[in-house]
């Protein structure tokens, strides 16, 4: 792992595996975890469908969140999260097109990781919830697939949006700390059109009210606390929105997303 950690293309140059290669179930005494999540963040709606395997024990779970605080969620019903299709049933039904990822690398315990985040990804379709149908078309959407062999003990704080900045530019994020953020070949990343640049670390505040120069203002939250005999599992994530400046200078004139912190031993 002293190569590591690795950003863009020279992570196809490492001697590992990696998605979409079939990783092994055991690396360095630790078990494989991997996971893709969808977001789409918008002023008058915003969801999250991920689907997640834990040591070969697979997880879906999906929320819509509205403005008024309205949260409908659940563990069942999703047909299907693919790299082209999103389908919760009865809830929305979302065809995506994705631009290239920015790909990381990094050492994790005596192991590594691997993320890719997508931003923005184009998404079509429509969504039905709380007695509000939803038709959307638009680049508000986030991808983030991920995997690794995690440290028994593993946190994290992390920050994704959408949004314009006030020159009329679009404008995408993803901030952390926790995992694959090394001062340099991070996964920190701020999109301007369309460009993936990265960025400098960001202090999260202890109450997910801030990262760096941004400011959250949170709609509703997703959480969960497990204590399972092999598992423990804290997790937060509130949807919002966001004011101020992100890392690389511009002022946001709106922005939605979520912030997440996580403390797991797995």
């Amino acid at each position: 792992m002293r190569d590591l950690p690795v950003r863009g293309p020279g992570v196809r140059d490492l001697a590992l595996r990696l998605p979409p290669e079939r990783m092994v179930p055991l690396h360095a005494g630790r078990p494989l975890k991997r996971w893709r999540y969808l977001g789409v963040y918008r002023s008058d709606v915003m969801l999250c469908v991920a689907d997640a395997r834990v040591a070969g024990v697979p997880q879906r779970w999906w929320a819509v969140a509205l403005p008024d605080g309205t949260l409908v969620q659940g563990s069942r019903g999703v047909v299907e999260l693919s790299a082209e299709r999103a389908v919760v049933r009865d809830v929305f039904e979302l065809e995506l097109d994705a631009p290239d990822g920015v790909e990381v690398v990094s050492p994790h315990g005596r192991s590594y990781i691997w993320t890719r985040k997508h931003a923005p990804v184009h998404v079509r379709g429509r969504v039905t919830a709380a007695g509000h149908t939803f038709e959307l078309e638009g680049a508000d959407g986030f991808v983030d697939e991920s995997a690794g062999y995690h440290a028994r003990h593993t946190v994290w704080r992390w920050s994704a949006g959408i949004g314009r900045a006030d020159d009329g530019r679009a404008v995408a994020w993803n901030l952390v700390e926790g995992v694959h953020d090394a001062p340099t070949s991070s996964e920190r990343t701020v999109w301007i059109d369309g460009e993936p640049h990265e960025v400098a670390a960001q202090e999260f505040a202890e109450d997910l009210s801030s990262v760096g120069g941004l400011r959250f203002r949170e709609w509703s939250s997703r959480g969960s606390h497990t204590n399972l005999l092999l598992m423990r599992n804290s997790y937060r994530q509130p949807f919002g929105e966001f004011s101020g400046e992100l890392p690389c200078g511009l002022r946001l004139a709106e922005g939605h997303g979520v912030m997440e912190e996580h403390d797991v031993r797995w």
